[in-house]
Parts: structure tokens; C-alpha cells; sequence
């Protein structure tokens, strides 16, 4: 979840940079200036929690919030008063 400054032509570069990093990096927009990306192991996500640090801008917050599986697949999204299908969430990869 991010709020970045977008007064000046350099903070608006700045910020799109950012989100561009975010996408490229597999994220992806769950609400205007919150992106989500799964990650199958703590391990994987601290990888992709060091990404994000290392583009940080120089203004602004950031926050990141990590959740497990079960807790994301508990959630109810409702658009008005209707609820929403739950989306496929990615299965884990089991090696062996």
C-alpha cells in the first residue's frame, strides 16, 4: 500500500516508476495505490519485500502488510451491495 507525492513533474515520474517496478515484479493493482503479489513461502516474499525497499522513492509511505493464504481467501470483496466470486488464488508449487 503506497501515497506518494504527484505535486511536481518529477514526483509523478517517480511514482509511476515505482508502480512500474511493482508490475514488473509480478504485482498486481488490487486498489488504486494497493498491489498484491502471492508468494509461496515467507522466504519468497522477503525477497520481493527487498525489491520494494530498493525502489522506494525518496517522499511518500509504504506500507507492506503480509498475510498467508487462508487469511486472503477469507476475505469478502463486495462492489455495492453485492458480493464478488472469490478470484482463483495460485496453487503452491510442491517439489519433490
Amino acid at each position: 500500500m503506497y501515497d506518494l507525492p504527484t505535486e511536481t513533474k518529477r514526483q509523478r515520474k517517480l511514482s509511476a516508476q515505482f508502480r512500474k517496478d511493482l508490475m514488473k515484479d509480478g504485482f498486481s493493482m488490487f486498489q488504486f495505490s494497493t498491489y498484491v503479489r502471492h508468494s509461496p513461502s515467507s522466504e519468497n516474499a522477503e525477497v520481493h519485500k527487498r525489491r520494494v525497499i530498493k525502489s522506494l522513492p525518496e517522499e511518500g509511505k509504504v506500507g507492506i502488510l503480509q498475510i498467508t493464504d487462508k487469511q486472503f481467501g477469507q476475505m469478502e470483496i463486495f462492489y455495492g451491495a453485492k458480493t464478488q466470486p472469490k478470484q482463483n488464488i495460485p496453487q503452491q508449487l510442491e517439489l519433490f
